[in-house]
């Protein structure tokens, strides 16, 4: 099997059902509904977690998302002190196996991966010979740290100023970027290209091009919503047709996912005002399958059926190792997943015994200890969710309630017991991020209070 160029597209707070080829009847996506057309479209596949900074890592790294370091947007250190959560240096990350495999790596886009003082946690520092990422630290945007409009290149000496006036978003200069890596790359050998772009997440900075939907009686964050995701379609198309001219589209395997599902707040975008989950239940942050459950595209010629939809049960952990069998390298031991290229060529594939997550809700939207922990596990058709260790674990048949709407738990308690147990054993310890939300000083504060009592 000849080595292919991996082009991998990866959407921030994207719901599954806010493309046309998911079922999105408002939000115009033609160039996606186009890609799937030839893709292999998976309807049962799960994002690492959540939120962007531990789902990422899980898809970097392939561990599970109870096993992976980085398990919320920050970790709490004690003192209502939270902090991001960088990937330790010496962790191998896909960048690094496919570099090490004779491939030129870039990423261009949101990495969020690191700690903003230490350059070699960044993505330049992770495997990837060209590195053109936002960096949100407050040293480099101290007076709006939230909205920087800066890609750093290759470190921390250079970067590329976004221009709001240029653009109509973000997303169309990472596009820009991309093909000047095309053009300038080694042409004898592979690439990887990482395009991790910035729609529809909040945040994004003014979009100028509102024009698709400036006519719809909507309020106006979701005409800005629709017109983000829209262009993000926009853009998706204009490399894909670049990847054509320049002659290797077809020596491409292209994948399209988001990172989680859809963003929402009170009193800013509404993600049922799109239907941007379908049926599902949550979004963002969420670990019912809204907040987890993403769209996922792959499109690779000559490998891949066209026009084909598969049940198949797989996550982000299952990437690294599927292009690890696919470029011919060893498969990393650290990886909990299962490659799915048998499923790809129509051979087949080893199914997953349950996927589980555990997720931290960062300062900004709780206190701990009570509040924040989050757990969940899906095995076969069954789902269970638990937000809180001393709360009630619910338990959902996704065959009959996609919704998770009807709580079966107490009709299936052997169930409920069993993955409760899994809640417990199938998970590693990991500084910023203790089982349960209870830090150590809230174990001394128990036992004060009980000393006092």
């Amino acid at each position: 099997m000849r080595r292919p160029n991996i082009l991998f597209l990866l959407a921030d707070d994207l719901g599954y059902n806010e493309i046309g080829a998911y079922g999105q009847k408002i939000i115009k996506t033609p160039e996606l509904d186009k890609l799937a057309e030839s893709s292999m479209k998976f309807t049962n596949f799960y994002a690492g977690n959540a939120a962007y900074s531990p789902s990422r890592a899980v898809l970097l790294t392939g561990k599970n998302p109870t096993k992976v370091a980085i398990r919320g947007n920050s970790g709490y250190y004690g003192n209502d002190k939270w902090e991001g959560v960088a990937l330790n240096q010496d962790v191998f990350t896909l960048g690094e196996m496919l570099k090490g495999q004779g491939y030129q790596t870039a990423f261009i886009g949101k990495w969020h991966l690191d700690h903003p003082d230490d350059v070699k946690t960044w993505a330049f520092g992770h495997g990837f010979d060209y590195a053109a990422q936002e960096q949100w630290p407050a040293r480099f945007n101290p007076i709006r740290p939230f909205l920087s409009n800066r890609l750093w290149v290759n470190g921390d000496q250079e970067y590329i100023t976004y221009d709001y006036k240029k653009y109509s978003c973000k997303d169309e200069l990472r596009t820009d970027l991309a093909f000047d890596f095309l053009e300038n790359r080694e042409k004898e050998n592979p690439f990887f290209l990482f395009m991790s772009y910035r729609s529809p997440h909040s945040f994004e900075g003014p979009i100028r091009d509102t024009l698709f939907y400036a006519d719809q009686d909507w309020p106006d964050i979701e005409k800005a919503h629709a017109a983000k995701i829209t262009l993000l379609d926009r853009q998706i198309g204009r490399l894909l047709r670049q990847l054509k001219k320049i002659g290797v589209l077809e020596s491409t395997l292209v994948v399209f996912t988001s990172d989680n599902g859809p963003h929402f707040s009170p009193g800013g975008h509404d993600h049922e005002f799109f239907d941007s989950n379908g049926p599902l239940r949550g979004g963002k942050r969420d670990l019912y399958d809204g907040g987890i459950r993403v769209p996922m595209l792959v499109s690779w010629k000559g490998n891949v059926s066209p026009a084909t939809t598969t049940e198949h049960i797989l996550g982000f952990q299952d990437v690294m190792p599927t292009f690890a069998e696919i470029v011919g390298a060893p498969i990393p031991e650290q990886t909990d997943g299962l490659s799915f290229l048998p499923l790809l060529v129509g051979v087949p594939q080893k199914k997953h015994e349950f996927l589980n997550w555990e997720y931290q809700m960062s300062g900004w939207f709780q206190t701990l200890p009570k509040g924040g922990f989050r757990q969940s596990i899906r095995r076969e058709n069954w789902k269970v969710v638990r937000y809180g260790v001393n709360t009630e674990t619910e338990l959902y048949n996704l065959d009959h309630d996609i919704s998770e709407a009807q709580n079966l738990a107490k009709s299936y308690p052997q169930i409920v017991e069993e993955m409760n147990k899994i809640f417990e054993s199938e998970r590693t310890e990991t500084a910023g991020f203790p089982f349960g939300g209870v830090t150590q000083d809230h174990k001394s504060m128990d036992i004060q209070i009980k000393k006092n009592e």
